[in-house]
């Protein structure tokens, strides 16, 4: 009778001289890597990548595709009646749910080019999401072994916990899809009420009546909501304690920083609730998220330090006893370094002659991308880890920042220097997105059994597919829908970049001195124990 269950140590640390020991055995050959499974993987990651484009987009936040991929797997998996699926449909969820984490590279870093006024060509999107995210997986693989194994019980890993409980229901016959399919019926006669009846507007705001305008007018304190069906299923997707910490920064800036600032002079008394966020607010939250990206790479030195020595001794040829395991056979370190060269090499020929054409300025560019996407891989990682949550938002800004004084630096400035660099920002972005996100399919294999090295060969593809399909989405979007304009996309993160690119990259004023109350205000929140 095959094993359909968790073992009863698999979310707890281990006692001494107990092993681990996951639902396909280290001595059975599954299927795995299949027609079946590759092609799946391969249409998921489409649909997913241009409908997390389009969300990402619209409100700021990227879904996590693992879940509702891991639960469609299940699903068509069921077609195939006394088989055992488990193999394939971890193939299936790792090739799909490149989608999420390419998506969240590219779009909050690349449509502030068409915010800027600037010219994104398809290979420019396509590049940099596909460099980065080859980048993100290499880089990632050599501390597999410390966050997945060495670190067993210790990391919670949700989201891998929940993808991994729905794809061990599926071999006791789980009925995931039709919750899945009611749901998206429930959601969809929702938003149809809306946008086709206009039962209801979709944002709802205090200026919508009059003392709200009063209000607002006199004491720059506005309330919106928006009720579509998307934010609500994303905040049920994020959980009560996440949603209340995203909440309480919106509340903090709108209730709080902007009525303050609008009281502080008569220049600022004359502008908008709105005009004053842009001006104050956003410049605040930027630089809070840089320190947050800063301060999780002070924490994460020794972690960097043990996993690193881990891959040397590897490369030296110091293998462990496990490593003949299937269950713990990784890509070869020499593979990981001939792609490391290759992805770099290829990376210097897309910036000299796609972005840059000056070999100094191309040379720093790809250092820059290669020293910031090291140092972080592991920040985003054990974000992911710990909370579920990646705050690669925060890490490519503080990427931005440090990016744009270097190449003003060395005399790149004006437009070509604002589009050098995005797009370096775009490539560490998407290389950290899916260093985050790939942890966790790693997670889910090590619980289940999965081959490693067949999660890593095949994420390569659904990287390429991702990547594909974000770029020639994200160009329609900015045809159909466009970044700037009344009603454009809101693109926010996209638009926090841009607002502190141009005046770096232009000689304008820098809000310094926001930057470090927002920074300072960081630094208070870590200290108290929330996160930045």
């Amino acid at each position: 009778m095959k094993n359909t269950s968790l073992p009863e140590n698999a979310y707890r640390e281990l006692r001494e001289g107990e092993e681990y020991k996951p639902i396909m055995s280290a001595d059975t050959t599954p299927a795995e890597a299949t027609p079946y499974s590759v092609t799946m993987g391969i249409i998921m990651a489409i649909i997913f990548s241009a409908a997390a484009a389009f969300l990402g987009l619209k409100v700021g936040q990227v879904f996590e595709a693992a879940i509702p991929i891991a639960i469609i797997a299940v699903g068509l998996g069921g077609l195939h009646k006394g088989k055992s699926m488990l193999g394939q449909n971890v193939i299936i969820q790792s090739i799909g749910a490149t989608s999420g984490v390419i998506v969240a590279g590219a779009i909050f870093t690349l449509p502030a080019l068409y915010i800027l006024g600037l010219e994104a060509h398809f290979y420019q999107v396509f590049l940099s999401s596909l460099l980065g995210g080859i980048l993100g997986i290499v880089l990632l693989i050599p501390f597999r072994k410390y966050f997945v194994k060495q670190m067993h019980g210790k990391y919670p890993f949700p989201e891998a916990t929940a993808t991994t409980e729905v794809l061990v229901s599926g071999e006791k016959g789980g009925k995931q899809t039709i919750v899945l399919a009611l749901a998206g019926l429930i959601g969809g006669a929702y938003d149809f009420a809306v946008s086709t009846f206009g039962a209801w507007a979709e944002t709802i705001s205090t200026k919508m009546v009059g003392w709200g305008a009063a209000v607002a007018d006199k004491f720059k304190v506005e309330l919106s909501l928006n009720t579509g069906a998307t934010l609500l299923g994303l905040g049920y997707i994020i959980g009560l304690k996440y949603a209340v910490i995203i909440t309480a920064g919106s509340c903090l800036v709108w209730f709080v920083l902007v009525p303050l600032v609008g009281y502080a002079s008569a220049d600022a008394a004359a502008m908008s609730a709105t005009d004053l966020f842009v001006a104050y607010g956003r410049p605040i939250g930027i630089g809070g998220i840089a320190m947050a990206g800063l301060i999780g790479i002070i924490r994460q030195a020794g972690i960097i330090k043990d996993a690193a020595k881990l891959a040397v001794n590897e490369l030296g040829g110091k293998k462990s006893a496990d490593v003949a395991a299937r269950t713990e056979r990784d890509i070869t370190m020499k593979t990981i370094l001939t792609i490391i060269i290759a992805t770099l090499v290829a990376t210097l020929v897309f910036f000299q002659f796609g972005v840059l054409g000056n070999w100094m300025q191309t040379i720093v560019a790809l250092l820059i991308v290669f020293v910031i996407a090291f140092l972080f891989t592991t920040v985003a990682a054990n974000a992911i880890a710990i909370v579920g949550s990646n705050p690669v938002s925060g890490m490519t800004l503080m990427t931005l920042i440090l990016s744009s004084l270097v190449l003003v630096s060395i005399g790149l400035n004006g437009n070509i220097g604002m589009t050098a660099a995005l797009i370096i920002g775009g490539v560490v972005c998407t290389a950290l997105s899916m260093a985050g996100g790939f942890i966790t399919d790693l997670k889910i294999g090590y619980w289940l059994g999965t081959t490693p090295a067949v999660q890593q060969k095949w994420k390569f593809l659904g990287t390429l597919v991702s990547a594909a399909t974000v770029a020639g989405v994200m160009i329609i979007l900015n045809k159909t829908y466009g970044f700037v304009g009344e009603n454009a996309l809101a693109a926010p993160q996209a638009n926090a970049m841009a607002a502190v690119i141009r005046p770096l990259m232009e000689g304008g004023q820098t809000p310094w001195v926001l930057y470090f109350a927002g920074a300072i205000l960081a630094l208070v929140l870590t200290w108290i124990g929330v996160p930045a």
